[in-house]
């Protein structure tokens, strides 16, 4: 998703625009994570960006791109760049928690 989201819109409350462009985001969200994996991959995983614009637009990690349009809107913007691509997650199993390794640790 490569979107430009108009946070004042005429005749409408500004609130209620932020609170629908959220509500769009959390969907697609919800959407991609809910497709099929393909085979060798754990989870989907997404790159995000938010700004002003697409040029200005900052990476920020999943959790914190509604707070940057919280932000974003505070400061009075007019709108903002989303941009969210999917790709592929794979699990990567730190060997200090990995039981197997532990119990191996143990014996020697």
């Amino acid at each position: 998703m490569k979107k430009n989201f108009p946070l004042q819109i005429e005749g409408k409350n500004p609130d209620r625009v932020l609170e629908a462009v959220k509500h769009e985001i959390r969907k697609y969200f919800k959407r991609e994570r809910n497709r099929a994996l393909p085979k060798g991959v754990d989870f989907w995983d997404f790159d995000c960006k938010v700004g002003l614009t697409a040029e200005t637009a900052e990476a920020v990690k999943v959790s914190a791109v509604i707070e940057s349009l919280d932000a974003l809107a505070k400061e009075g913007a007019a709108s903002v760049y989303v941009e969210i691509l999917s790709k592929h997650g794979v699990r990567v199993i730190n060997p200090d928690n990995d039981p197997v390794i532990i119990e191996r640790l143990a014996e020697d």
